[in-house]
């Protein structure tokens, strides 16, 4: 375990370096700049903010003094939020943004694993129907299209729930729900097909035949079997929700970093890109590792290698 875990770590470094080294060139291919957005800058002026922020060197020079920052963990400075670290602007961003995704994710997985359980264990009667049309609908349809219906049937023609910000609990729920419709759905899916294939399984029906009930056989051994393919999923889902959330903290105009990170893109805020593109590698690389881990707890049958 310890070897594995060691061989992970390694691997995350090597992957981070990759995908700073890619999003920092690719970048800079991109056409603009962070400052032709300002009103009729003068080249005098272009001039002197390039020299201030050290874009009028050669790339490599550029990618080599990025490097060397990032390795004592300086992120640098917005050149759009004018002297704000992107450090901090991490700080205070990404809070919101975890908290709106780890109540979705929360709520993927303690309503998607129920549900599939049920459609599993009600294969081909309503039950199972119902959650299957609903799971297809949540797969089908865009996260975007699932906020903008909420928001106008909840929020413009009911008016029983605020639309913009967080400052309430209410204020959780449209957003909430919009970013784990997908989730619940895909893991509903995933479990119904998972505990279908554990239930024709011979130990399940030896376990019944040495008499051991219906609802034990389920807890112990159907259920615990069944999961394995969710908590693989995990970490691809914390993915597609902060990714997901990119857009739906737009919609909801809510202040946490997936809005930020799309505001860079379109200042072409240099620092700030590569930045949040790097601190969002690095959450996802350390989750699919913490699962691999769980994963190893929950089977100790698996081998890791």
């Amino acid at each position: 375990m310890s070897a594995y875990i060691v061989k992970r770590i390694v691997s995350a470094v090597i992957t981070l370096f990759l995908v700073a080294t890619l999003t920092f060139f690719l970048m800079y291919l991109v056409p603009g700049g962070p400052f032709l957005s300002e009103k009729a800058p003068s080249q005098q002026t272009l001039k002197a903010l390039h020299e201030k922020y050290g874009l009028d060197k050669p790339i490599w020079v550029q990618y080599l003094n990025y490097m060397k920052r990032l390795i004592r963990g300086d992120l640098g400075t917005s050149l759009k939020m004018r002297g704000q670290e992107v450090n901090d602007i991490i700080k205070t961003r990404f809070p919101v943004s975890a908290k709106l995704g780890l109540v979705a994710i929360l709520l993927a997985v303690c309503i998607g694993i129920p549900m599939g359980a049920v459609a599993a264990l009600n294969r081909g009667r309503w039950p199972d129907r119902l959650i299957m049309f609903f799971s297809t609908l949540g797969i089908a349809v865009p996260g975007f299209v699932t906020a903008t219906v909420l928001m106008l049937f909840f929020g413009v023609r009911l008016h029983v729930l605020p639309t913009f910000g967080l400052t309430s609990p209410l204020h959780y729920v449209l957003p909430v729900v919009s970013l784990a419709f997908y989730p619940t759905s895909y893991i509903s899916r995933l479990m119904r097909s998972s505990m279908l294939d554990v239930l024709g399984q011979d130990y399940m029906r030896t376990a019944r035949a040495k008499g051991l009930s219906r609802l034990k056989a389920l807890f112990k051994h159907a259920l615990r079997n069944a999961v394995l393919p969710v908590v693989t999923y995990l970490g691809p889902m914390l993915a597609n929700i902060l990714t997901g959330s990119f857009v739906i903290e737009k919609i909801f105009t809510i202040p946490g970093l997936g809005s930020q990170f799309v505001g860079s893109i379109t200042d072409r805020d240099y620092p700030l890109i590569m930045g949040t593109t790097i601190f969002l590698a690095f959450l996802l690389i350390t989750m699919n590792v913490i699962v691999d881990i769980a994963y190893k707890i929950i089977d100790p049958r698996i081998k890791l290698k």
